[in-house]
C-alpha cells in the first residue's frame, strides 16, 4: 500500500512540475511556447474534416441551421404600424385593424427577440461535443471513434490540466490579493496588485485554453478613462484583464465568486454592489465619479448590459456609466462557437458548473477591438450618449443591435411598453380623422 502511494505522490509531482514548468511559469512572464497554438491548429483540422465527413454523410437534404442572429425560425414582416394599418382614403377604425397586433403577438410567442438571446447560439456545424449534437446524428464510424477520441482527451487529459491550473490561478490571486491588500495605501500597493492580477488572469486563460487575439492596441483605455463593453460570460473580465488592469465594477456575487470579489478588493478598489440597494446604486456613482477625476487611477471596467448576453446581440445599456462624464473607451468582444460556448445562463447553471462545462469544452477563442475613445457630445443626454457607443460596439464585434432590457432575463415586460403602443395606435388614429369620425358619429345616432 505504501509502494502505491510513493507512486501516486511521484506522479503527482511530476504532473504539478511540468505544469509549472511548460505553463505557469511562462504564462506569468507573458510567453507562449506555442503548445496552445499547435493544439488549436490540429483542432481546426480536426473540426473541419469532421465537418466534410458530416456533409457527405446527409444522404438527404437537411434543414441547414441560420447564421446570422437576425434570423430565426420565422420570417418577419418590419412592415410599420402605421403604413400597414392605415390605408388611403380610410378614416375610420376597422375589425381588420386588430390583425397588425395578433400577427405581431403571434410572433413573439412563437419566437421573441428577447428570450433567444438567453439561450445557447446556434451552430452551423457539429463541433463533436455532446451538449450540441441536437440536430446531428450518426454518420459514420470513424466519425464516431473520432468523437470518442475527443470525449477522452477533453475530460481525461483537458479537464485535469485546466482544473489544476485555475486552482493554482484562484488560489494565487486569493493569496496574493489578500497579503497585497495588508500593504498601506502607495504606489508599491498598486504596482504589486497589478502585478498579482495581470499574472493570474494569464494563468486562468491557459485554464480555459483561451486564445484571444487583441485588436487596435494603440486605442486601449487609459488610466482615468472607463471602459465599457459587451457582456457574454463572467470570463469576460479574465480576457480583458489578461491584457491590462482593470478596477472593476459589478454585482455581488455568492459563492466562489463571492470569495474571489471580497479577496480582490483588498488590494484593488473595485466596487461591488447590490442592484436592489438604492444606498448602493448611489455610492457606485459617487464612487465613479471620484475615480474619473483621478487621472492616475486604473480605468474603470463596466457590463452596461447588466447581464450576460448569447454572444449573438448586444442589448440596452444602463445609463448610469454614462451619465458621470469623464472618456469613455469602448470594447467589443467576440467568441468563436465553433471551440466553446463562452456564454452563461445563470439561471439555468451556477458558476462551478458553468466553469465545468468551459473546461470540457475544446477552447475558448475570441477577439477584442479596442475602439477610439468617446465622449458625450454637446446637446446629448446619457441615453443617447449609451446607444451611440452600444451602436460602435455592435458594428464593430458583428452582433445585432437590440433596445430591450437585459433584465427581461428575470423580470416580466412592463406595462409600459403595452401602453406605449396603445399611445402609439391612439396617435395614428387622432391624425387620420378616426377619432373625429367616431364621435360625430356617435352623436348623430
Amino acid at each position: 500500500m505504501e509502494d502505491v502511494w510513493s507512486v501516486l505522490l511521484r506522479v503527482g509531482a511530476a504532473w504539478v512540475t511540468l505544469v509549472f514548468t511548460l505553463i505557469v511559469l511562462p504564462s506569468a512572464l507573458g510567453v507562449s511556447l506555442g503548445i496552445s497554438e499547435a493544439y488549436l491548429w490540429v483542432l481546426m483540422k480536426t473540426l473541419e474534416w469532421a465537418t466534410i465527413r458530416i456533409e457527405k454523410g446527409v444522404k438527404k437534404p437537411q434543414p441547414q441551421i441560420k447564421t446570422s442572429a437576425t434570423n430565426g425560425i420565422i420570417e418577419r414582416d418590419e412592415t410599420p404600424m402605421e403604413k400597414e394599418i392605415v390605408h388611403p382614403h380610410r378614416v375610420d377604425f376597422e375589425f381588420s385593424d386588430i390583425f397588425y397586433f395578433c400577427r405581431k403577438g403571434f410572433e413573439a410567442i412563437v419566437e421573441d427577440e428577447v428570450t433567444q438571446r438567453f439561450s445557447s447560439e446556434e451552430l452551423v456545424s457539429w463541433n463533436l461535443l455532446t451538449r450540441t449534437n441536437v440536430n446531428f446524428h450518426y454518420i459514420s464510424l470513424r466519425l464516431t471513434i473520432v468523437w470518442v477520441i475527443g470525449v477522452i482527451v477533453r475530460y481525461c487529459f483537458l479537464l485535469p490540466l485546466r482544473i489544476t491550473l485555475a486552482a493554482i490561478g484562484i488560489t494565487s490571486m486569493i493569496v496574493g490579493t489578500t497579503i497585497v491588500g495588508q500593504l498601506p495605501n502607495s504606489s508599491v500597493k498598486n504596482y504589486l496588485s497589478e502585478v498579482v492580477h495581470l499574472t493570474c488572469s494569464r494563468i486562468l486563460v491557459r485554464a480555459l485554453s483561451g486564445t484571444i487575439h487583441y485588436h487596435n492596441k494603440e486605442n486601449k483605455p487609459q488610466k482615468g478613462g472607463i471602459c465599457v463593453a459587451n457582456h457574454t460570460s463572467p470570463i469576460d473580465a479574465i480576457i480583458l484583464t489578461n491584457d491590462g488592469c482593470y478596477a472593476m465594477v459589478g454585482q455581488v456575487h455568492g459563492g466562489l465568486m463571492g470569495i474571489i470579489q471580497r479577496a480582490t478588493v483588498r488590494a484593488c478598489p473595485h466596487v461591488w454592489f447590490e442592484r436592489s440597494e438604492v444606498k448602493d446604486r448611489h455610492l457606485v456613482t459617487k464612487r465613479l465619479r471620484e475615480h474619473v477625476a483621478d487621472k492616475n487611477k486604473l480605468p474603470i471596467l463596466i457590463f452596461p448590459e447588466g447581464t450576460c448576453i448569447n454572444n449573438t446581440s448586444v442589448m440596452m445599456f444602463k445609463k448610469g456609466s454614462f451619465e458621470i462624464g469623464g472618456t469613455i473607451y469602448p470594447v467589443a468582444i467576440k467568441y468563436d462557437p465553433q471551440f466553446g460556448d463562452a456564454f452563461w445562463n445563470s439561471s439555468k447553471y451556477n458558476i462551478v458548473s458553468y466553469l465545468l462545462r468551459i473546461m470540457t469544452s475544446w477552447a475558448i477563442v475570441c477577439n477584442v477591438w479596442y475602439m477610439p475613445p468617446m465622449v458625450r457630445q454637446e446637446g446629448e443626454d446619457a441615453v443617447q450618449f449609451a446607444n451611440r457607443v452600444r451602436s460602435a460596439i455592435a458594428r464593430q464585434g458583428g452582433l445585432t443591435e437590440l433596445p430591450w432590457d437585459g433584465g427581461l432575463k428575470r423580470a416580466k415586460v412592463k406595462d409600459t411598453f403595452r401602453e406605449e403602443q396603445q399611445k402609439n395606435f391612439s396617435k395614428m388614429l387622432v391624425r387620420n380623422g378616426s377619432v373625429g369620425s367616431l364621435s360625430a358619429g356617435t352623436e348623430s345616432d
